[in-house]
């Protein structure tokens, strides 16, 4: 599949980006090494998810929301009870190889609720990807729980047409039969993919 890499975009918008903060005031993007005088600190958000393993959908929705605030913590979920293909440090890995273009994104897991790890970090808001009207049906419950537990602030990111029918359960199955899926997901996890598959 062609187009332009989520990560690229990002780069190429990163500094004539303009963002509102929440309400009618705006501040434009500074250097984070000194911000320009005028300029507002927008407030870290977090994207949580499991990714297992991450594809360009994820790396979409994770560029676009460093490109609103100045911290992007991506939040993996690690869940004893849930059977994974790829480890905790491997979905950590391919997060951090895939995001290491992107200016103001760490990597962190968690285990539990996401809000007692946001409470933790003084984190108020989330970025969730939206790929179809199934997923926000499940999302708005849960961005409405984690406004009632802890006064997390939620925001919707629709996901772009070009990986809209991308999620990590069909690049697995897909994968599993052999074929290509090296234009749903970044290079490193290709590989790794291919690897886990076949030593299972």
């Amino acid at each position: 599949m062609g187009g332009t890499s989520p990560v690229a975009s990002a780069r190429q918008e990163s500094d004539r980006t303009v963002r509102p903060r929440f309400g009618t005031v705006v501040a434009t993007r500074s250097n984070r090494a000194g911000q320009a005088d005028g300029d507002l600190a927008l407030p870290t958000a977090v994207c949580p998810g499991s990714f297992d393993p991450v594809t360009f959908g994820h790396v979409d929705v994770i560029a676009r929301a460093a490109r609103m605030f100045d911290q992007v913590t991506v939040a993996v979920l690690h869940n004893p009870a849930k059977q994974s293909l790829f480890t905790l440090n491997d979905r950590m890995a391919m997060l951090s190889e895939a995001a290491a273009q992107l200016s103001g994104v760490s990597i962190e897991s968690f285990q539990g609720l996401l809000v007692d790890f946001c409470r933790a970090r003084d984190i108020t808001v989330v970025v969730k990807g939206l790929r179809a009207g199934v997923d926000f049906d499940y999302e708005l419950q849960m961005a409405q729980l984690n406004s009632r537990l802890a006064g997390l602030e939620t925001i919707f990111v629709p996901t772009s047409p070009q990986w809209s029918f991308v999620a990590s359960s069909l690049v697995k199955e897909v994968a599993a039969h052999g074929e290509d899926v090296s234009g749903l997901v970044p290079a490193g996890v290709v590989a790794r993919l291919r690897a886990r598959l076949d030593a299972s």
